[in-house]
């Protein structure tokens, strides 16, 4: 499907959820062998339109996320595509032995679509926050994890999944209105991450919903003379090795954001290179703190983590301040 405009602005509008349900219309024409497949969530991941226009490609497997991956399992073991999704947490923790059994061992082609990630599902709570999934799924050999920046690259990663090799995890953070990074048509590449500004002071290494926040970020510390470079780290695993072997080289402290707990997520994976290369590169991992917190809306939630524009470039102040 060409991608415009006006498609980037309705996506956005819409949020992860419908635009991932967007991304699942427009390919059965093409690739006859996906399928959809949810946890009785099939409204609620945005799969109304597909569901009507494909009834004979959904299937419902009840509140039963563990017998989901199962099905799914035998299903790619017959040559189908499943893309199956439910909340964040069911899938990462509630289904993690299956996933690592019949997907990670198996290397079976089925796309995990973790809904709500982060802390998207707002007032439902700690229940249902996303917060660890990361750094649970990254244990699994041979599971891609993927974690797309807005609603543009949610469509570009479901694309770019239907012919993937092996088992991906795909990571839905925000709701609608989510905001717009990449404006207009780019080349997406699992495992290769993009550069979205230079900036020689420090590098901002984001994922999801925290590379819009980053960009903010960066325009505020722009105002008191730091200029941070960007880089949108979509594929978390597995990381774009070359790319930190770049940042590395060009000696800029390291500041890694994401919407997950900091243990054992995107910045632990990028120290675990620096330890493996016996790199003393400056590295500060801004995410959710360990400790469950409250409930609340989401931008509120957001704010009060300071996750948002000013909680980020305030932290990386502090964090400069100090080296």
């Amino acid at each position: 499907m060409e991608i415009n405009e006006s498609k980037i602005k309705l996506w956005s509008k819409l949020g992860s959820r419908a635009t991932y349900g967007q991304a699942m219309l427009s390919l059965p024409d093409n690739k006859p062998k996906v399928l959809a497949m949810s946890a009785d969530l099939g409204n609620s991941s945005g799969l109304s339109p597909y569901i009507r226009k494909f009834p004979e490609k959904f299937i419902n497997v009840g509140i039963a996320e563990q017998n989901m991956i199962g099905v799914a399992a035998g299903l790619a073991k017959e040559g189908f595509v499943p893309y199956v999704s439910s909340f964040a947490p069911f899938l990462s923790m509630r289904a993690s032995e299956q996933i690592r059994m019949e997907l990670g061992y198996m290397q079976f082609n089925v796309r995990v679509v973790a809904l709500g990630s982060g802390l998207a599902m707002a007032f439902l709570g700690n229940s249902h926050f996303g917060l660890e999934d990361v750094s649970i799924m990254r244990t699994i050999p041979g599971l891609t994890i993927i974690s797309p920046c807005d609603c543009t690259e949610i469509f570009k990663t479901v694309h770019a999944t239907a012919d993937h090799a092996g088992p991906v995890y795909i990571r839905l953070t925000g709701g609608v209105n989510n905001p717009v990074v990449n404006d207009k048509d780019y080349e997406f590449k699992i495992g290769k991450s993009i550069k979205l500004r230079d900036g020689k002071d420090i590098c901002i290494i984001s994922s999801g919903t925290m590379v819009a926040k980053s960009i903010d970020a960066a325009e505020i510390l722009l105002k008191d003379g730091i200029e941070a470079e960007i880089i949108n780290m979509h594929t978390i695993k597995p990381l774009d090795f070359n790319r930190i072997k770049e940042v590395i080289t060009s000696n800029k402290p390291i500041i890694s954001v994401e919407e997950h707990t900091v243990v054992g997520g995107m910045g632990s994976a990028i120290s675990e290179i620096l330890i493996k290369q016996k790199n003393q590169t400056p590295l500060k991992i801004i995410g959710l703190e360990d400790k469950y917190g409250k409930t609340a809306s989401y931008d509120h939630l957001i704010k009060i983590h300071n996750l948002d524009g000013l909680g980020i470039a305030a932290t990386i102040k502090t964090f400069i301040d100090n080296l």
